[in-house]
């Protein structure tokens, strides 16, 4: 295992502590995080600035195994599929649990996840037939704004919720479109690919 597989190994490890830390029961074995008022008026509980700062570590990671891949010739096909894994395990299983104690509006995670759930078998679809479905800016432009996004609904939308500016709320948004239109833009890109019929050959 490479250097840069061990950065993506590390994203998954922190994802999987990210989903123990928001779901675990711990008020079960006595334990609680503290909260505390920001300027008075929001209230922030410690747990989710703890996960959010986890959650920017293993954003992190995605670029750092990407650059350490390209830079240093170290792309491989396991680090291909245990990436693309690990960028699923970490916003999905975000997206499902931030949607559940109604963090973000629910509509982002099912158009978020769905749009995911198309393109990869799109990307399947070509793999099976020997062609590589490269990313696309629109898609690159949507996962920049998703990870911003959840980042900032870790941290409450702080600093910018004291002035009453919905940063957060802007760019879940924003990416949810770009999901939408990119969704779109590999179904296009691909059609042919999709609605091409398979050969039979038939043997006597």
């Amino acid at each position: 295992m490479n250097l840069a597989n061990k950065f993506t190994v590390v994203r998954i490890v922190l994802s999987l502590v990210i989903i123990l830390l928001l779901l675990f029961p711990f008020y079960a074995i006595n334990v609680e995080f503290p909260t505390f008022l920001v300027e008075g008026k929001i209230l922030v509980d410690s747990k989710y600035i703890i996960a959010g700062i986890i959650f920017v570590i293993a954003a992190l990671t995605d670029f750092v195994d990407g650059y350490i891949a390209r830079k240093y010739n170290m792309i491989t096909d396991f680090g291909k599929l245990m990436d693309a894994i690990a960028d699923k395990v970490l916003v999905n299983s975000v997206l499902i649990i931030l949607a559940s104690s109604n963090h973000i509006n629910p509509i982002v995670a099912v158009i978020v996840i769905m749009r995911d759930t198309i393109v990869n078998s799109i990307r399947m679809l070509a793999a099976s037939k020997g062609k590589v479905v490269a990313a696309i800016k629109s898609g690159k432009f949507k996962t920049a704004c998703m990870m911003t996004g959840l980042s900032l609904t870790f941290f409450y939308n702080l600093p910018f919720e004291l002035w009453n500016i919905k940063v957060s709320d802007f760019l879940l948004i924003t990416a949810t479109v770009l999901s939408m239109i990119s969704a779109v833009q590999y179904y296009v890109m691909n059609r042919e690919l999709i609605t091409q019929k398979e050969e039979i050959v038939e043997t006597l």
